[in-house]
């Protein structure tokens, strides 16, 4: 029943075939795989880490954990993805790039920090301006760590979500496209990186009788038990994720020009898993409050990191806080993989009624 089992590598191995990642380490969630992934880049106290300011606050807090510095940029108005043009903009007038033993290494020009790493986030299971934001990586020298823990299931071109950069992350939390109750795998196709995740996510030990472990680690790998969960989720996957393109497919066909009601844009030549149908109106709350109180469990987005306490002072890059205005107009409907047609026309249906 422990982390010492055969369905974490058959958990494991299912997750490299299906992706395409040359390595698959399974640890105890999502968050732990970003914490891990950060230190796998290297990155440390003194250096910045830039995220978007559109996402669950588990990003966020995995680089807290850290202790590097946090730069919020916003998003995108009709991807809801992590604004690639303003990052691209903001590295070009605000850090200075030098090259360290023949290996770019980037500086915001201001505090003197290192760009530890860069950490989009596939909002909804969408898929982020991934071309431009490689090029970045390279000519600058940033580490780029995928928050990929929405996107199981996401493809670019044939290339699944998370195996383009040094690291990526998958989820497999109660609400995620399948899950294991709790668990989480980090992604890479760098061997030495992938060797180092298994070490340091199972504290540290060197040796297989004697407890002797020569650095830091962290008691972060994933279960027997809830591995054996994901092996079988797997098998199943083709068939859920056929389910929830096909829920996608009918919300958008049936509230196509329903009152003032968007939806979100997909990237060019990407195939997203459709995990949470969510829309745009900016009659959200209300029409938050008609489904609940019509017994359809609806929610709203998440709030934008910087209306967080703990986060309101970050430096946020941004020109027309585009989060803000996606957050108060976004509302997430049914989109369980169980979901009976029946069931979507009667959402469907009430979302009609509302707009009447």
């Amino acid at each position: 029943i422990s982390s010492a089992g055969e369905y974490v590598n058959k958990f494991e191995e299912a997750i490299q075939n299906y992706t395409g990642t040359k390595y698959a380490i399974a640890c105890m969630n999502g968050t732990a795989g970003l914490q891990v992934s950060l230190n796998l880049a290297g990155v440390s106290r003194n250096d910045i880490v830039i995220a978007p300011n559109l996402t669950f606050v588990a990003t966020l807090n995995a680089i807290s954990y850290s202790g590097a510095e946090i730069a919020l940029i916003d998003v995108c108005e009709n991807s809801w993805q992590i604004d690639v043009d303003l990052l691209q903009k903001w590295l070009e007038n605000n850090t200075i790039t030098k090259f360290v033993k023949e290996k770019p290494v980037t500086t915001e020009i201001a505090s003197g920090k290192k760009i530890g790493a860069i950490m989009p986030v596939y909002v909804l299971g969408g898929f982020i301006g991934i071309d431009q934001l490689i090029k970045i990586s390279t000519t600058y020298g940033i580490p780029l760590i995928e928050d990929s823990t929405e996107a199981l299931g996401s493809f670019k071109n044939g290339k699944h979500a998370g195996t383009f950069g040094l690291t990526g992350v998958l989820s497999f939390n109660g609400n995620k496209i399948i899950s294991t109750g709790g668990g989480g795998m980090i992604l890479t196709n760098n061997k030495e990186i992938a060797n180092k995740a298994r070490h340091i996510t199972t504290t540290a030990k060197t040796d297989p009788l004697d407890y002797f472990h020569d650095e830091v680690g962290y008691n972060y790998r994933l279960v027997n038990v809830l591995a054996a969960i994901g092996v079988a989720q797997m098998e199943n996957f083709e068939s859920i994720l056929k389910k929830k393109k096909e829920i996608d497919a009918l919300y958008r066909t049936e509230l196509n020009g329903v009152g003032d009601i968007k939806f979100q844009d997909n990237d060019t030549n990407s195939d997203p898993n459709c995990w949470l149908f969510t829309f745009r109106t900016k009659k959200m709350r209300a029409l938050l409050n008609h489904l609940n109180n019509n017994k359809i469990q609806s929610r709203p987005f998440w709030t934008p990191m910087n209306n967080l306490p703990m986060y309101k002072d970050l430096k946020y890059i941004s020109q027309n806080d585009v989060s803000n205005k996606i957050f108060k107009e976004c509302i997430s409907i049914p989109s369980s993989s169980n979901l009976t047609i029946e069931d979507q026309y009667k959402v469907i249906s009430e979302i009609k009624n509302f707009y009447k």
